[in-house]
């Protein structure tokens, strides 16, 4: 069984309490790993350690060229272990090889867009009303970020961290989630090989409930960045808002997908099945709301019906594998029991349902794709984040009735438009309240392009040029080139 260290101060270092962590292959249900078990003594370590490196060791005195040719440096070293850190990642959390592998080969992106742009964060001289006056902006980084994943694609997220908080200067303590931590672990070693110093990335895992609130309430952090659960966002939020600590939370969704009549049925179908059993439903964007225009509702559920039964489910390691396990037991009773709630509240299920008992010792955590009509937008299913393979399907009669459908939920993720007209595909997203909108496609994302929720989705954004902006504070300095001493008492 593999057995993890630690990154605090560019030490490979055991947990204080000498406890460690199983980590449970969702596929089989067998532990493959230990990971540490951190306290507060090691949450203590790793931000110290951050801390110094950011305010006396070398990176505080490197040039941003310099930080952005570590960068650059980095994302080649993940480039050429592409492979193994995708096999630790699909074992950990149980989602497909293909996909994590082509999550993984995308990540280098990350880390050479934010490399060239450490060098490139210019501020800006101003004009002034005062004749005897030099105003000037400049950016500088928070100090200590605090950067916390989920566990769906742990090292995909670290990327929409690490590169940007890293290029803006900042030094970073990253705390994976407790249910896959080792593919983070195991990228820290690539953080080692590519000549960081000691303490500008460190790694330490353990239970959020644990050392959650030390971590994110630690003085020395003066930023948190966080993609999970909305339950744990606004714990987040309530510790930060004591010391006003900035915050970028990337929380659930609840994200309609939208099929109009004049849509191509055969484009949409393989849009909504991508939005929701891609990584077995278990994505903050799943387009976990199907709202199908009346008019075609028949025609294009059967599209839909005849690609869902066709998923294959099994080895996430295969193939041919279309659907794996979910991530945790935990999970797999949650979704469960909304299935059931779906069935008690009037849904029909005409595809999948609940399972008939816990699987065995030795057999997946596998939901069976589910897909329910008969939904009506105040069941659980159509306002509570699921993270699994159910589809709840609405009918809708206009484009009015989709819009306000679609806004009906407490979240702003992300929705999916599906239409040939082009009035509608230009008009629509403006009335969407999503920070991503897709149109005619879905699940896209780039390093480029900003990433983000609205209402109870989320604050901030990721990616693209306004993510370094999250990660920098914007400091106003003024210089008096006045030959004599102005009234003390008066507003200059």
């Amino acid at each position: 069984m593999a057995k993890y260290e630690m990154l605090i101060g560019g030490e490979w270092v055991a947990p204080v309490s000498g406890n460690y962590i199983e980590s449970i292959n969702p596929y089989n249900q067998e532990p493959w790993a230990q990971i540490p078990r951190a306290g507060l003594e090691d949450v203590e370590a790793a931000v110290r350690a951050a801390y110094e490196a950011y305010t006396s060791g070398p990176w505080s005195n490197m040039t941003p060229t310099q930080r952005g040719a570590l960068l650059r440096r980095l994302g080649d070293l993940i480039a050429e272990n592409v492979e193994e850190l995708a096999k630790i990642e699909t074992r950990d959390n149980g989602k497909l090889y293909a996909e994590m592998s082509a999550q993984v080969r995308y990540m280098p992106e990350w880390f050479y867009y934010f490399g060239g742009l450490a060098d490139k964060l210019e501020g800006m001289v101003h004009p002034t009303d005062k004749a005897d006056m030099f105003n000037y902006s400049r950016y500088e980084p928070y100090g200590v970020v605090a950067a916390i994943t989920a566990w769906n694609s742990p090292l995909l997220l670290a990327a929409y961290k690490l590169a940007p908080a890293l290029a803006a200067g900042n030094t970073v303590v990253l705390k994976p989630s407790e249910h896959a931590s080792c593919s983070s672990l195991q990228f820290a070693r690539l953080v080692e090989q590519a000549g960081f110093p000691p303490g500008v990335i460190n790694v330490i895992t353990g239970y959020g409930s644990e050392i959650g609130d030390d971590l994110t309430g630690h003085p020395l952090v003066s930023k948190i960045s966080f993609t999970g659960s909305e339950a744990t966002g606004r714990r987040i939020h309530e510790i930060a808002g004591w010391d006003f600590k900035s915050t970028t939370l990337e929380l659930g969704g609840k994200s309609p997908n939208i099929v109009f009549a004049d849509a191509d049925l055969d484009q949409a179908a393989n849009g909504v099945i991508a939005g929701i059993l891609a990584a077995s439903g278990q994505t903050c964007v799943a387009g976990s709301r199907l709202l199908v225009d009346e008019a075609v509702y028949d025609e294009f559920l059967e599209r839909v019906l005849a690609i869902a039964k066709g998923a294959k489910l099994g080895d996430p390691m295969s193939p041919e594998t279309n659907v794996g396990p979910v991530a945790t037991r935990e999970q797999y009773d949650k979704v469960n029991g909304y299935l059931e709630t779906a069935l008690s509240e009037g849904a029909e299920c005409i595809l999948g349902g609940p399972s008939d008992g816990p699987p065995e010792p030795g057999q997946g955590l596998f939901i069976r794709p589910t897909i329910f009509t008969n939904v009506s937008n105040d069941m659980r299913i159509a306002r509570e984040e699921i993270f699994g393979p159910v589809l709840a399907v609405i009918r809708f009669r206009d484009e009015e009735e989709a819009i306000r459908i679609a806004n009906d939920t407490r979240y702003g993720l992300a929705a999916g438009i599906w239409s040939r007209d082009i009035r509608r595909c230009m008009e629509l997203p403006a009335k969407l309240q999503a920070g991503t909108v897709w149109v005619n496609t879905y699940r896209v994302v780039s390093y480029m392009t900003p990433f983000g929720g609205y209402k109870a989705s989320g604050s901030g954004k990721e990616n693209g040029m306004e993510a370094i902006k999250q990660y920098l504070q914007l400091k106003s300095v003024w210089l008096s080139t006045a030959r004599t001493s102005a009234s003390p008492f008066t507003i200059r």
